[in-house]
Parts: C-alpha cells; structure tokens; sequence
C-alpha cells in the first residue's frame, strides 16, 4: 500500500464523507425527534396499519414490527438510512478507480514508482475508511437520538448493534460490485448515474420480493440480506442471506483486481 495515494483518496472524498455524515445525522434526528408523540398514538398506528395491504407493508418491511417500540420504529427508520449509504457506498466503488481514466490523470499516476496493486489496495482502503468514518458517525448519532427521544421505554441494545453493524455489510456490497460496474465499462462519464442506478434497483427489487413473495428476489437484493426487521424479531443476521452477501462482494472484489491488474489504461492524446 502506498501511504501517499491512501492520504490523497481519503482527503479528497473527506467533503462528501462529511456532507452524507451530517445528512444522516439530520435525518436521524429528525425522525427520533417525532418519536415521542407517535409512539404517544402507538395503538391508533397500529389498528390503522393492520388495514393496510400485507403485500405493501412487506414491501416497506413494516412487518412483524411493533412502530411504538424504539426498535420497530428505528427498523422502519433504518431502510431509508441503509438506502442512502448505499448511494454513497455505490457511487465510493464506481468512482474508484475510473476517476483518473475520467479526469485524465492516470498518466500521472501511472508514472508513479507504484504497482497497480499498491494503487488498488490504497484507494480501496481509503474508501473503506471513508465508509467507515460515516457509519461511527451514524452509530453515534442513533445511540445519541435513541437515548434523548426514548420515552422511558427499554430496549434491546444488542439488536441495535446487528443493526447498525449490517450497515457496513451493506456498504461494503455496494462498494465492491460499483467497482465491478466500473471496470466492465469502457469509460465512466460520471459516476453518479451508476451509484443511484445500482442502489434504486437493489431497493426496488426488495420491495418488489415482499409484494410478490418471491424466494428468488430475495437472493438478489442485499437489502433482503440484511433486512432490520428481520434483525429485530429475531435477535441475529439471516445467516444463509448474510454469507451470499458477503460471498458476492469478496468475489467482485476479487474480480476487481484481476480487471485492474490487466485493463488498457490509455494515456491523454
């Protein structure tokens, strides 16, 4: 790993490091900060949620969960956080390496006295400490919120935690199958088309497996994988979905490398 290309791809991501970081914690605030009178209305909710189709509330994974515990709301809360750290762990994968090839400095890199492994386990690091650095900052700010809007109602803490913990599972996917995308791609324009394209379909796709019921789309989608409803009710990941996931991303990661180590990087005409 070369410490210099590291300092240089986790200082340049820092600014949208910071602007997801403190989106998230806006929203984790402003949701908790409603807890107290929703949880207030609980059997009112509840009564008005049983008359809504099974089929859309397995689709927002509002199944099975009691909304005026702490933890049923935050579960609901999660999908919408899980949604958009996976736009931003999308578009850290696309952008990884197809940023030089798109601002046209790979010359410069290349000329560097590094390897094209040195380069890939430097930026792959620093965006994983990018991604990591958000989710302390959402780990944070959930325990914060969670002890300042809870209305005196005890909860599981260690649920929380697998909770908050599938949140790097899912990033992680992301960040390994956008890097995929990108290297399969002659050039990469922009990455923000890939990084929303990516998340939007994976989210669609679980939301259309709760409607349909279908086995087969649960495989697909790594929001099924690590579904916080799942997580609540029954205290631990869905093991058999949570090893694919991991198993696909350690594969386009692998994948990843072997295009990179071998890929025709042209040089500015």
């Amino acid at each position: 790993m070369s410490a210099t290309i590291y300092k240089h791809e986790f200082l340049a991501r820092l600014k949208s490091v910071l602007i997801w970081s403190v989106a998230m914690v806006l929203l984790l605030l402003v949701f908790f900060s409603i807890f107290p009178s929703f949880s207030s209305q609980a059997a009112l909710l509840n009564e008005m949620l049983a008359k809504f189709p099974p089929q859309l509330l397995e689709a927002f994974g509002m199944t099975h969960i009691d909304l005026a515990s702490i933890l049923g709301y935050f579960a609901f809360l999660f999908t919408f956080v899980q949604l958009c750290l996976a736009i931003q762990a999308a578009n850290y994968g696309v952008g990884l390496v197809s940023v030089e090839e798109t601002e046209l400095t790979a010359d410069f890199l290349m000329t560097k006295p590094v390897s094209r492994l040195q380069v890939m386990n430097s930026k792959l690091l620093a965006a994983l400490s990018s991604l990591l650095f958000t989710d302390v900052i959402v780990w944070a700010s959930t325990f914060i919120s969670i002890y300042a809007f809870n209305v005196g109602n005890s909860f599981d803490a260690g649920r929380l935690v697998l909770i908050l913990v599938s949140l790097l599972i899912l990033q992680l996917f992301f960040l390994s199958v956008g890097l995929v995308i990108s290297l399969l791609v002659r050039r990469v324009r922009s990455v923000t088309p890939y990084g929303l394209g990516l998340a939007f379909a994976a989210y669609i796709i679980n939301g259309f497996s709760g409607i349909f019921g279908d086995v087969k789309l649960e495989y697909i989608t790594p929001f099924k994988h690590l579904d916080p409803s799942y997580i609540v009710q029954n205290g631990a990941f869905n093991t058999p979905l949570v090893l694919l996931n991991l198993a696909v991303s350690l594969i386009a990661l692998a994948i990843s490398y072997w295009l990179y180590l071998r890929r025709d990087i042209h040089a500015v005409s």
